[in-house]
């Protein structure tokens, strides 16, 4: 099932981003933005956390996550500790969310309109690994680039 492979997707590709804010040898780094460089990996790792305990967790999963877009790009310094603690509960929330999700519900229309018209929901949650993929490829290209 769908389910199982998204899980295993998520699941490498959220350890892959904590192991990259772990590589990190200066923690100030994770913040850093430079001349082309517009987004810190610390913001870049709030994105995705945040668009993901949105899209999954409120969406599909009726999570009490409020989600403040704005600040995801606009709050620095969290420790280090802090994001990986962020990434592992969202972590078990997906899984926990997609082992309730049955085949039926995955091709239903997504509760929302993202795009210019509907999708199913099996749909927008790869193009959620998509897009969990891009990020994470940036943050390791700044983590290379700016880390001394």
């Amino acid at each position: 099932m769908l389910t199982e492979t998204l899980k295993t997707i998520f699941n490498r590709d959220l350890n892959k981003l904590k192991q990259e804010i772990e590589s990190y040898q200066n923690e100030k780094t994770i913040w850093k933005i430079d001349a082309g460089i517009s987004n810190s990996a610390g913001n870049l790792c709030l994105h995705l956390i945040g668009n993901l305990n949105t899209y999954i967790g409120t969406k599909l999963g009726k999570t009490n996550y409020i989600r403040n877009r704005e600040l995801e790009f606009s709050l620095k310094d969290i420790s280090r500790n802090e994001l990986i603690q962020k990434i592992q509960e969202t972590m078990i929330m997906i899984e926990s969310i997609l082992d309730k999700l049955t085949e039926e519900q995955l091709n239903q229309d997504y509760p929302i309109v993202v795009f210019e018209s509907r999708n199913s929901t099996a749909f927008f949650l790869v193009h959620l690994t998509t897009h969990l993929a891009y990020h994470l490829g940036q943050i390791n290209y700044h983590r290379r680039l700016l880390d001394s």
